[in-house]
């Protein structure tokens, strides 16, 4: 299938740049899939769409104010994206790109005041492996760079107990690119709080990207939802840079799709499974939910006793079926982007005939002046 299907023109005046004033302000582009009928409603009216008969699935993982800030020994200055932390693994799990025996020799050789983490840095030409950085709290040395570009860096820390919450301290958040702020300071304001979801799980903050999906959710949404019998289910992907990623190949089916880590509770599991035979709807609050399911349901039959950890490595594209999706919250997506395929096919499963009818979707909305990506509105598919 050519890359070339998923292309579309978005206008630059159509990517959202600030959040709306108040969450559920945002507008909601229905999309009824049995008779492919359009609405056009204000996103707290997604009331009107969900009741009893609807589980909710909601990615609760907190995104980690990831852009650490440092200076080179010669003065120069140092942007640096976390990403993920090292971790103990093997040629099955580990992340493409990545080197096993690299993580495995840092874990071996660390100390207790040092951690590993993979990172995007820049300059990158000018930080090679054996290269450091630092900043007043921590010193770091450049171990690696994989094929991905992305190097692999020991921190070591002087005032916090982990890297992570040194960047809490420090970090500012980690916008995507297509957001611009005037200063650097300025992309701290509001974006503190609104570029994260107000159900993100403190003690979970594991993603370099929001799952903006969900940032339209206010507490009052929350609990007018609760009153009316939705019954909620969290789980956990560890979002990463990969999610920007766009298609280069001329294939779909060439594109090397990223890797992400995600935890599914028992409780979830359940709910997935025996959902259909309860008459409840399973509704996914964003792509990064609906990449969770699918991809435990491809790999496993059964409930797991607790919870479930795996790595996402799912490639989901026109004509694929959904095995745990009743209905999809999300927001506009970039041309020639992977979320832009996981759209496409579940607006027709099972049929090339989504790719089409979201480009016309699309155009409607650009037409109507809707606001695009991760700060802009929102589609309820049903």
């Amino acid at each position: 299938m050519e890359t070339s299907l998923f292309d579309y023109h978005l206008p630059t005046e159509r990517i959202a740049q600030k959040p709306t004033q108040q969450r559920d302000a945002s507008r909601l582009l229905v999309v009824n899939r049995k008779d492919h009928s359009l609405e056009h409603r204000s996103f707290k009216d997604i009331t009107d769409y969900l009741g009893p008969s609807d589980f909710l699935f909601r990615n609760t993982a907190k995104v980690l104010p990831a852009r650490i800030f440092a200076k080179r020994p010669t003065g120069g200055k140092v942007e640096c994206l976390l990403l993920r932390p090292a971790a103990e693994s093997n040629s099955e799990t580990s992340p493409a790109g990545h080197s096993p025996n690299s993580e495995s020799a840092w874990h071996a050789s660390r100390s207790s005041k040092s951690e590993g983490w993979w990172c995007l840095l820049r300059p990158g030409k000018k930080l090679p492996p054996g290269s450091t950085f630092a900043a007043e709290d921590f010193s770091a040395e450049v171990l690696q760079k994989n094929d991905n570009a992305e190097y692999l860096v020991a921190f070591t820390l002087s005032v916090h107990s982990s890297v992570s919450e040194m960047a809490a301290a420090h970090g500012k958040m980690p916008l995507p690119p297509y957001i611009s702020r005037e200063t650097e300071d300025s992309r701290d304001g509001e974006d503190i709080e609104r570029y994260q979801t107000r159900y993100a799980n403190d003690n979970k903050m594991v993603a370099a990207a929001a799952p903006t999906a969900g940032l339209h959710f206010n507490d009052e949404l929350l609990n007018k939802l609760s009153q009316q019998g939705v019954t909620f289910h969290d789980l956990v992907l560890h979002v990463g840079m990969g999610t920007f990623k766009p298609l280069e190949a001329d294939n779909i089916e060439d594109h090397e799709i990223h890797r992400e880590i995600y935890e599914i509770s028992a409780e979830a599991q359940s709910a997935l499974r025996f959902a259909p035979a309860e008459g409840k709807r399973r509704v996914c609050v964003g792509t990064t939910s609906v990449r969770t399911i699918e991809d435990y349901l491809r790999k496993t039959n059964t409930n797991q006793p607790t919870t479930y950890t795996n790595e996402a490595d799912i490639f989901i594209y026109p004509p694929r079926k959904f095995a745990g999706v009743d209905a999809l919250i999300t927001n506009f997506h970039l041309p020639k982007s992977t979320l832009l395929c996981l759209v496409s096919s579940f607006l027709a499963p099972g049929k090339e005939d989504g790719i089409l009818w979201l480009k016309e979707i699309y155009q409607e909305a650009i037409k109507e002046e809707y606001r695009f990506l991760s700060y802009g509105d929102a589609m309820l598919i049903l």
